[in-house]
């Protein structure tokens, strides 16, 4: 496969197609475009039900942050529009840019972001005074950058140093810029890169050494977590000071929550976790109903980290396998599209961006019900808005400018056999 390099204009349709319906200038994947709206039309519910003690906390009404949440979801299904009517063939001439942009965004928010938990992962936009997480465009800008270099580097891809170094080494770049202040996502990073180079015919026995590698800093946490938590009287110890800089006692800490969930912990760290199962518990197969949960006044973030368990709990067991299902068939829409796409690019780009928000998904899902450690990350296109929601629908929007194009090609082969 190669790159689609044909390219009439930016904006595939002429002006005049422009005075057609809404419906005719939609293309790409139905089932993917009703996923969107499904999640969003959840988003809206479950938002509205569980930001009461936010509102509380700000003395604002519950309404003011349902008609936000409303104005993110406008805003984001534009977003989709737009980036779906973009020939895709653009973003991997931008790819370069894009990711060499990313890097300077990444090291100027370390030293000069808005500071959080010892973490800064957040810039402040000037005029709109609008937070932005510069790690969501560096992940969008890596698997652009990413399938470009996997879609030109096939002939050469089993070998080590014209195949191999030129594709992990951006990967690597980008994890170890995100990490100090956001470990769960430089990990989800990483994972979703190494499926997609394991896709993309990169030799295994280098991805199972780079693998090896990655997992000596992990596994001297988790000894670290283990060493320094006291069992019998259930509390974590004092830290080594080689353990106790920037956020990887918060790192430690979260192992150690999650290892011992089921004992009680007098420094109150399973308190999130706590609430999610008993959240959870109290839905049973049900749920109490549409905006009637009650561990929403006690469930830190339940409005974004811990949603999923506000779903469990109003909705049940039924409306939590459902939103798997929907991830799940969001996931395969796009292996379908990778299978018929022609052109490497398209089918990388899209493979990838799908891995990212369903894994994403899965690790928020996870969490909430205790399987992994806690991350921080939110539930794509349900959690509450901004500007992780925003570029969840940009991924969605060029997903969709991939099938669009395979749309029209399919299109044309077919008058061509007539």
């Amino acid at each position: 496969m190669a790159e689609q390099v044909n390219i009439r204009s930016f904006f595939t349709p002429n002006i005049s197609s422009m005075g057609g319906n809404l419906a005719s200038k939609t293309r790409g994947d139905r089932v993917i475009w009703g996923i969107v709206v499904i999640l969003t039309l959840i988003s809206l519910l479950v938002v509205y039900s569980s930001t009461g003690s936010l509102a509380y906390k700000y003395s604002k009404s519950t309404e003011s942050y349902l008609f936000k949440q409303f104005g993110f979801i406008i805003l984001g299904v534009l977003v989709i529009y737009f980036a779906h009517r973009v020939n895709y063939t653009i973003y991997s001439r931008v790819a370069s840019i894009l990711f060499v942009a990313s890097i300077f965004l990444l090291i100027y928010t370390y030293f000069f972001g808005v500071k959080l938990n010892e973490g800064t992962r957040w810039i402040k936009l000037p005029v709109i005074n609008m937070t932005f997480q510069t790690s969501d465009m560096a992940k969008l800008a890596l698997f652009m950058y990413l399938s470009r270099q996997l879609s030109r580097k096939q002939n050469v891809i089993k070998d080590f140093k014209k195949g191999f170094l030129p594709i992990i080494v951006p990967v690597a770049i980008i994890c170890l810029l995100i990490a100090p202040s956001n470990l769960s996502t430089s990990l989800l990073i990483a994972g979703t890169s190494i499926m997609l180079m394991f896709i993309g015919r990169v030799s295994t026995r280098h991805l199972l050494i780079t693998i090896g590698l990655a997992m000596i800093p992990i596994a001297i946490l988790f000894t670290v977590a283990v060493s320094t938590y006291d069992k019998k009287e259930q509390r974590a110890k004092d830290l080594p000071a080689l353990f106790s800089v920037g956020r990887v006692p918060t790192w430690i800490g979260r192992i150690q929550s999650f290892m011992y969930s089921k004992k009680e912990d007098v420094n109150e760290k399973q308190y999130q976790i706590n609430q999610a199962k008993i959240a959870i518990a109290s839905g049973g197969w049900k749920g109490l109903g549409p905006g009637n949960s009650r561990a929403r006044n006690f469930l830190p973030h339940s409005y974004s980290d811990f949603i999923y368990a506000i779903i469990l709990e109003e909705y049940g067991l039924l409306g939590g396998v459902f939103i798997v299902f929907i991830y799940l068939l969001f996931l395969y829409r796009c292996i379908r599209l990778y299978r018929k796409c022609p052109y490497a690019f398209g089918a990388f780009l899209a493979l990838a961006l799908s891995f990212m928000l369903v894994i994403q998904a899965i690790a928020n899902m996870g969490v909430n019900v205790n399987i992994f450690p806690n991350t921080g990350v939110t539930l794509p296109l349900i959690s509450m808005g901004g500007s992780s929601f925003l570029f969840t629908c940009l991924s969605i929007g060029i997903i969709l400018s991939v099938a669009r194009n395979v749309e029209q090609l399919e299109g044309e082969k077919e008058v061509i056999s007539q």
